[in-house]
């Protein structure tokens, strides 16, 4: 977990954003490439295809900070993005997903 360890990582306050997108090569990199151009750190990401494949949703496990909203605001600007919602760190989809990389 780069330099933070992991008591150090519970006690910062953490976000779930999930987002639903069109499903085609490249969309996954624009999104992840917002928050990289702003220095913003992802800490869990996972990505499935939704229905008939033609959408996809989004999961990004992020700190909140004060520029969280921002961020919220420059994903549903990206032409692919079909809706953005936030859910507090304990969202079932990276609490269960935890026990898998336990040791």
């Amino acid at each position: 977990m780069n330099a933070v360890n992991r008591n150090e990582m519970q006690a910062l306050s953490r976000a779930v954003l999930e987002i639903d997108v069109n499903n085609h090569a490249g969309v996954m990199s624009h999104v992840v490439g917002l928050f990289s151009r702003r220095a913003y750190n992802v800490e869990g990401i996972l990505c499935l295809p939704v229905g008939d494949g033609r959408k996809s949703r989004i999961w990004l496990l992020v700190i909140e900070d004060t520029r969280l909203p921002q961020m919220i605001k420059q994903v549903e600007k990206l032409e692919d993005v079909i809706g953005i919602r936030r859910h507090n760190a304990d969202h079932a989809v990276f609490n269960q997903l935890e026990a898998f990389f336990q040791p």
